[in-house]
């Protein structure tokens, strides 16, 4: 016989652990959601500094609750130091809870930082990846956490069937790894914790029960849920429920106290990334609504990354870097990365907000980026038309635009547009001349001198003002000799008439294609011969076959019928495809009777550059797609015009789409279809700092359907085919 039975079993732990779930804007704006945040605290930090039973209180492993809070109750920063330096409140280490798919690499990784940061000043912030609602989750999010020192992540959604234990050791494809709690019935399956003992056991048995082999011991119980304010009979009811049965020692505690008692041995694996809908809804419809904000978020975090910062750290001077400035794009972009907000779940007033914060970052790097290259310009000096700079790691080359003086043709160029010269006049005063000419030559560059002619006849002949585009900008521009010369001449006759006459030099907007340059460095810019083959446009839409792109590498022909296109034979590209969508801006949900449209009522093509640059083609379709979903079918008839634009230039294997349209159509989903040149059994998508491989069906759940549509960052490959994109 084994060990001797007393009779009596170890009662099972139940870890206890108070938190609410804070989405800062969701289905009521930020400010609104604030106010009920500061009536939360308000009541928390009270209790718990009052009320040893109530042990511990976690805010959602994110600081932004916290700055949110004190922006309004700045003199409550005492208390929550107190409470968080003592271990009774749990503050990080995120910045804010963000979703993953959405949101760039590096602004996860700012993130991160700034949140532990901002935690370090009140004692420290929980180190666990604490990642509760996050709609899945990225390959390389335990190198991330790991790199940082954590041990631990807690997930729920994407976590698939196959795992079916309470935590699982999950490894990213650089072979670091985190132990990785699951969270069965999510971050709320303790929420509205009874006021009654009896009650409270029989919820925890039931638990217990339907979750089975993912419950652990000691059980994980999350006692909270979204925006759930804290419940003051906890700790008495725990006490009572101790008290009357034998089966569970119920202990209010922390997450970081409840994980380091959990086991570590024989656990699964899993590599990669978890985008799962088995158990709980990985609402996939996010990653594909309100292009608008997908867009505008690519923009921005590419304005700070790629071009912002590293130019500002190569070009400025130390004493001259916007560490501010920086701070503040930053700020606007994190908080943007929220799930409810990148993810464009919520209300219009939230979908406004985030565009206006992404406005506010990218206005910033812009700024700075223009100063940085002020830098370069000015170490360049003015011998040549232009400088080129390269803002990529590796080396570049490619088409530029440029704006160069004179209207006769160049070597290597393909001509925009002309700029005629222009010579005009109007009149005004003498008194008002000082104000007129100083403005015009601060605040454009282009003005290069000034002259004046006096009138031979002081009583019927008049001042003439002549602003020169021409020639090198003179000394006596500077802003002392020019006031002084044009007070003496107001001085003598303040009511005589001044003619001012621009004389405008002709400039034209030029391509010219930029030989290979190394990463981060620029160089002069002189007109030179094409060193590629030129990009050649054939055909029109009057002459049956339609019109052709070609450059030397790819030939793309127009399907005048289908408004498609073929790239070196592989046709049927860029076939827009729209269907019936009953859903909502989680989840896709066709309509019981679906039909899909994929076929335009009419075409027309027009060539809109011919070369030898850059070819483009403008393909106008007018498609006829159902109004909106009345039931289970797609009612009405709206009449859409779709503009495709085909870019093709020399020297490179990539065509360039662009597709414009106004939505006029409700209840639906559109889709560009791109046939694959090979069978494939995967594609690979760039994620967050890595190249992801997926195969070709998703797994699902009893409420969501697995949609095999993943999310990809910047590229798309499969079958001998790459889509790149911006988002």
């Amino acid at each position: 016989m084994g060990e001797q039975d007393t009779g009596r079993r170890r009662p099972r732990r139940v870890n206890i652990v108070p938190h609410t779930h804070w989405d800062r804007e969701w289905y009521r704006p930020f400010q609104s959601f604030r106010m009920q945040l500061v009536d939360l605290l308000d009541g928390l930090l009270p209790e718990l500094e009052a009320n040893p039973a109530y042990a511990h209180f976690m805010l959602d492993g994110q600081m932004a609750v916290i700055d949110d809070y004190l922006a309004v109750r700045p003199e409550q920063r005492a208390a929550i130091r107190r409470l968080a330096a003592s271990g009774r409140l749990s503050v990080g280490p995120w910045f804010i809870l963000m979703d993953e798919f959405l949101a760039s690499g590096e602004t996860m990784v700012r993130n991160l930082r700034l949140g532990l940061d901002r935690a370090s000043e009140y004692g420290g912030a929980m180190e666990i990846g604490y990642l509760p609602d996050m709609f899945g989750h990225i390959a390389q999010m335990p190198q991330l956490l790991a790199q940082f020192g954590f041990d631990h992540a807690v997930v729920w959604r994407g976590v698939p069937s196959v795992l079916d234990t309470e935590a699982f050791r999950w490894e990213a494809p650089d072979g670091s790894s985190v132990r990785a709690e699951y969270l069965p019935q999510g971050y709320s399956n303790g929420a509205l914790l009874p006021d009654d003992a009896k009650e409270l056991v029989a919820r925890i048995d039931q638990f217990c029960s339907d979750e089975g082999p993912l419950v652990g011991d000691p059980v994980l119980w999350m006692n909270g849920t979204d925006h759930l304010l804290p419940q003051p009979w906890l700790g008495r009811v725990v006490a009572e429920a101790n008290d009357l049965q034998d089966d569970y020692e119920l202990v209010v505690t922390s997450l970081t106290d409840h994980l380091a008692a959990g086991r570590t041995e024989k656990l699964p694996s899993w590599l990669g990334e978890l985008r799962s809908g088995a158990r709980a809804n990985l609402l996939m419809g996010v990653a594909s609504n309100r292009t608008d904000i997908r867009q505008a978020a690519a923009r921005t975090e590419r304005a700070i990354e790629r071009l912002a910062e590293p130019l500002a750290a190569l070009f400025l001077p130390a004493d001259g870097w916007p560490s501010g400035l920086l701070h503040e794009a930053w700020g606007f972009t994190i908080r943007n990365s929220a799930h409810d907000s990148i993810c464009a779940c919520s209300v219009d007033a939230v979908c406004d907000a985030v565009l206006h914060r992404y406005a506010e970052a990218g206005q910033i790097a812009e700024g700075i980026t223009e100063r940085a290259l002020a830098s370069v310009l000015a170490g360049a000096g003015g011998e040549a038309p232009a400088v080129v700079l390269n803002p990529s790691a590796g080396e570049r080359s490619g088409l530029i635009e440029v704006v160069v003086a004179g209207d006769q043709p160049l070597p290597g160029t393909q001509v925009l547009s002309v700029r005629p010269a222009r010579s005009g006049a109007f009149r005004t005063t003498r008194r008002s001349l000082e104000q007129f000419v100083i403005r015009a030559v601060e605040e454009n560059t282009f003005i290069r001198d000034v002259s004046f002619d006096e009138p031979e006849d002081e009583e019927t002949g008049r001042l003439v003002v002549t602003l020169h585009a021409d020639g090198e900008r003179r000394d006596h521009l500077r802003a002392g000799p020019l006031r002084a010369r044009l007070a003496e001449l107001a001085a003598a006759d303040p009511d005589g008439s001044v003619d001012i006459q621009p004389l405008r030099r002709p400039t034209q907007k030029v391509l010219a294609r930029v030989t290979a340059l190394e990463g981060f460095s620029w160089r002069a810019w002189q007109p030179s011969a094409l060193d590629v083959d030129p990009v050649a446009v054939t055909g029109d839409s009057t002459t049956g076959d339609g019109p052709t792109l070609a450059n030397g590498r790819l030939t793309v022909v127009v399907d005048p019928d289908l408004a498609t296109f073929s790239i070196n034979g592989l046709t049927g590209l860029g076939r827009l495809v729209d269907d019936g969508d009953a859903g909502d801006t989680y989840n896709w949900s066709p309509p019981a009777e679906q039909t899909a449209i994929d076929h335009p009522e009419s075409t027309t093509i027009t060539v809109t550059e011919r070369g030898p640059l850059r070819g483009r083609l403008a393909i106008d379709a007018t498609y006829r797609w159902p109004e909106r979903i009345d039931g289970d079918r797609r009612v009405g008839d709206v009449g859409v015009a779709v503009r495709t634009t085909l870019e093709l230039r020399a020297g490179e294997d990539l065509l360039r789409v662009a597709v414009e349209l106004e939505n006029r159509s409700r209840d639906h989903r559109l889709r560009t279809w791109f046939p694959l040149p090979e069978p494939a059994t995967t594609s690979y998508g760039e994620c967050a700092f890595a190249v992801v491989e997926r195969g070709l069906t998703a797994e699902g759940g009893p409420n969501e359907v697995g949609l095999a549509t993943f999310p990809s960052r910047r590229f798309v490959s499969a079958g001998g085919l790459t889509v790149v994109h911006d988002r």
